[in-house]
């Protein structure tokens, strides 16, 4: 029996307006949002509407502002979809566990603002960067990290989103070196991102550590469905390990192109994107183009919900 799986995206897929049509069409997802402004105490809805971007963009904003339209659209159609295990990119791993039935929506949504606090704290801005390396074998990367990191000047694999993508974080300086020397391992493109701090990498202890301390005292539950972790690239229903993956994944690299290709065996022939944007719906069909995938991320895409 082939089985469908909702998968949650992370930072770099929000933008200015996100979610505003769904504001305006449906009660639920209003109450939602305008609950958010009320838990998190200040207007995070006016930032996702309305910007500005550099703002909306900050990482202690960008995480909260991305769980709630995941949580808020897949609430609107999770009646109508049966489905079998859920993942999400780094952050979107929060919404999997919302929509899994592991934490309640209140408890991420704080749990996302601080974990987006503490990476920000956890490094300076311009002191770290990220850059995604389009083209280059995973050991050849690996072996270029190895060979530039030194005391101070780290550079390493944070994101192996396919074969043909892998994203480094480290310091700047460090990044920039890697940058450089991209030709070396016959990289066809190397582009930095616009991120905030240098996520999924060994400078972000100090943040793993308060992520640590934090979660402790938050109540995680038993799921039914599987979570599929960034961490081991395997599922989990128990909450103690989903706690245990939430906390490692703030400094371990997201290992998405495994987890993908894990559920591909574990029998998923359908993946359904919830929230902004279409990063990840990319992304499958790179790591297999047999598979269905369907993004849900403005309300005339809810129409695409018939064909699954």
């Amino acid at each position: 029996m082939s089985k469908i799986a909702a998968v949650f995206p992370g930072q770099g897929s929000q933008y200015v307006g996100m979610g505003k049509d769904f504001f305006d069409k449906f009660e639920e997802y209003k109450v939602l949002i305008e609950k958010a402004d009320e838990i998190l105490k200040y207007d995070l809805s006016k930032l996702m509407f309305d910007g500005p971007e550099e703002e909306l963009r900050l990482t202690y904003n960008t995480q909260p502002a991305l769980l709630v339209m995941s949580v808020g659209i897949f609430n609107l159609i999770k009646d109508k979809i049966n489905f079998d295990g859920f993942a999400g990119h780094s952050l979107g791993e929060y919404s999997a566990v919302v929509a899994a039935g592991g934490l309640t929506f209140e408890d991420a949504l704080l749990a996302v603002h601080n974990r987006g606090k503490f990476m920000q704290e956890a490094v300076p801005v311009g002191v770290g960067a990220m850059a995604a390396v389009i083209g280059a074998n995973v050991e050849d990367v690996e072996r270029l990290c190895i060979s530039i990191s030194k005391e101070g000047f780290l550079v390493e694999p944070a994101n192996y989103n396919s074969s043909n993508q892998i994203v480094v974080a480290g310091h700047s300086d460090a990044v920039e070196e890697f940058m450089s020397r991209a030709k070396e391992i016959s990289a066809k493109r190397v582009v930095k991102l616009p991120v905030s701090a240098p996520f999924h990498c060994a400078l972000m202890k100090p943040a793993e550590e308060k992520m640590k301390n934090y979660l402790e005292k938050v109540r995680f539950s038993d799921i039914d469905k599987p979570v599929y972790s960034n961490v081991t690239a395997d599922l989990e229903f128990k909450a103690t390990e989903i706690k245990e993956n939430l906390i490692k994944q703030v400094s371990s690299p997201v290992r998405w192109s495994q987890l993908i290709e894990k559920m591909i065996e574990d029998g998923f022939t359908t993946f359904v994107e919830i929230g902004a944007g279409n990063v990840l719906t990319g992304l499958i069909k790179k790591i297999n183009r047999q598979v269905k995938t369907v993004n849900i991320s403005k309300v005339e895409d809810l129409g695409k919900l018939e064909d699954i």
